[in-house]
């Protein structure tokens, strides 16, 4: 049984990440809510809005213990499960998406990918991060992914600024040694 609080995805409510947020911080469960800035445009006027790069889902740290304070609150449906179990993610992953949104970098949802050459960000803000580098257009993007919900973030950088990992590729880019 798991004493050590770890990190879970949560299903949510349609739309109803930010409230689902809130009430787990509220029943005192650590959560991470990650969101991107859109450009939205009505027919009246154009404006920026905040949303989840994550649609349907939240990130919450608890104990085996703690995980039906996690299931009723409300906007929660369930945890993210693997054959029935709850399925940590890597704290990892975590502190990755924590770096990426914190940065102030421009960030956006991209597709999830499963191939592509694994690189760490030398220097910046964001020194240490791994991921997968990927080309659109004439930028360079890093493509940060959380396995378990087989979905990706990508942030923009300069491509002086990374490096190509080698060594186990069957391990997420960030529990693998650097050489």
């Amino acid at each position: 049984m798991q004493t050590e609080p770890v990190w879970f995805a949560l299903t949510v409510k349609p739309r109803h990440e930010k409230v689902a947020n809130q009430n787990l911080l509220l029943r005192g469960l650590e959560a991470f809510l990650p969101s991107h800035q859109v450009r939205r445009t009505w027919s009246d006027r154009i404006q920026t809005v905040e949303l989840p790069l994550f649609p349907g889902y939240v990130f919450s740290r608890f104990t085996y213990e703690d995980r039906m304070r996690a299931l009723n609150t409300p906007g929660v449906r369930s945890i993210v499960t693997f054959a029935g179990v709850g399925a940590p993610i890597e704290a990892c992953e975590i502190r990755a998406l924590q770096a990426i949104v914190s940065s102030g970098l421009p960030i956006s949802p991209w597709p999830y990918l499963r191939a592509g050459e694994k690189v760490r960000i030398e220097r910046g803000s964001l020194e240490g991060l791994c991921g997968t580098l990927v080309r659109e257009k004439s930028s360079w993007r890093i493509v940060v992914s959380v396995e378990l919900l087989q979905r990706s973030v990508a942030v923009e950088v300069d491509r002086e600024l990374v490096v190509p990992l080698h060594g186990d590729s069957t391990r997420p880019a960030c529990l693998r040694q650097s050489n």
